[in-house]
């Protein structure tokens, strides 16, 4: 496994991989602390074979709040010994310069509600922007086949698609599933600032999630009451959320009735950390528990 600083050196692995009959070249985007998620998309890029890049950068265009981006782990010793355990072929783990060099004045900004709800609703709409502009750069980078975000993340991995698509770049988003610890708490690099007390209260998260997978699964499709059974879990474990909202996944519109498959996302903070979780929810009377359609684009070239 190789580690790379400069863009330069990136594209010159790429190349010699494209040459020497690389049938794939698959990007995992990461801001480091790496866990079992990470792995996960790593293991899904290998899949399709050829050379995995997985790039390292806490990117700062994406943080709205000064204290979240310095508390944000970097552990990048940590992350090579995963990463080359896991089989990755080549991490890219540039410095801001490298990125945003001096003058710097490009912003890529995907519009309408996408970036206007949920996550922007608190973080604003800079994040969204901060998302964007850093994936477009990493694509234009590494020039990959495709790239590898996980659902946990479902606002991202939308807008990522939306970008992707209205510009028409040569490369397939690649929705991998939340990966979850044994209590149910999704996998993220947060989760190291929570004490004991606090982890056990955001078991709540995901319990929520689940409250309201059930009640749909036996018949309720109303969101005042699925919504009602969710806070509940919340409120009983000291939980105020940012948000519970029941949103299509085409623009995250809020919606009244599940009358198709729909998605529940969750923000709130534990203790000082700030966690998101989701679910994907289908009701009884639709078929399968896959995405749904909107969550999948077809890669530019096949419109």
């Amino acid at each position: 496994m190789k580690i790379v600083r400069t863009v330069r050196e990136l594209r010159e692995q790429v190349r010699n991989a494209r040459a020497a009959g690389s049938p794939h070249v698959g990007l995992v985007p990461t801001m480091g602390a790496l866990h079992e998620g990470h792995l996960s998309l790593v293991r899904a890029a290998q899949q399709a074979g050829g050379l995995v890049v997985l790039s390292i950068f806490v990117n700062p265009k994406q943080f709205t709040e000064a204290s979240d981006l310095d508390a944000y782990p970097r552990q990048e010793e940590a992350d090579a010994a995963l990463a080359a355990g896991a089989g990755v072929d080549v991490i890219f783990a540039p410095d801001a310069t490298e990125l945003y060099p001096g003058g710097f004045a490009t912003n890529v900004h995907v519009g309408g509600p996408l970036t206007e709800t949920l996550e922007a609703a608190g973080r604003g709409p800079e994040h969204f922007d901060g998302v964007a502009t850093v994936v477009s750069k990493l694509l234009i980078a590494v020039g990959p086949d495709a790239a590898y975000f996980g659902q946990k993340d479902a606002q991202q991995l939308l807008v990522v698609r939306r970008m992707v698509a209205d510009l028409g770049l040569p490369v397939e988003i690649v929705a991998c599933p939340t990966v979850r610890d044994d209590d149910g708490l999704a996998k993220s690099s947060r989760n190291v600032r929570l004490s004991a007390e606090d982890r056990a209260r955001a078991l709540a998260i995901p319990r929520a999630l689940e409250a309201a997978e059930t009640a749909l699964a036996l018949g309720e499709t109303g969101v005042a009451a699925l919504h009602a059974r969710a806070a509940a879990v919340l409120t009983a474990a000291g939980i105020e959320p940012e948000y519970l909202a029941f949103v299509d996944t085409a623009a995250l519109a809020p919606l009244d009735t599940i009358e198709a498959p729909a998605l529940l996302a969750i923000a709130a903070r534990v203790g000082a950390v700030r966690l998101i979780d989701n679910t994907l929810l289908t009701p009884p009377t639709a078929d399968g528990f896959g995405d749904p359609p909107a969550l999948h684009h077809p890669r530019p070239e096949e419109h």
